[in-house]
């Protein structure tokens, strides 16, 4: 199972609506490693790494986001894979 990592930035109404929680709810069900953290732009960066099927999972999901959410963009690119170190929610 080949691991990759990728840093996304997510651009939109991404904050103030529960993005960043959802975001570690849905990494942790997919097995994720990494975190997410609100920027002061107003976007959300997150850094993902995992299965490469898991990672083009999960970037998939971060096009939708969660309900109240309106993506614009969602840029990613390859990133060093942390290891294992579970997902979180970072600041």
């Amino acid at each position: 199972m080949t691991r990759v990592a990728i840093t996304a930035r997510i651009t939109g109404r991404v904050q103030g609506v529960s993005f960043r929680a959802w975001t570690e709810i849905e990494a942790n069900r997919l097995g994720l490693d990494g975190w997410v953290r609100n920027q002061p732009d107003g976007s959300v960066l997150a850094l993902i790494a995992g299965p490469a099927e898991a990672v083009t999972l999960m970037k998939e999901r971060l096009s939708s986001g969660p309900p109240h959410a309106r993506v614009e963009t969602v840029e990613a690119e390859i990133a060093e894979d942390p290891g294992r170190t579970g997902f979180r929610i970072t600041f």
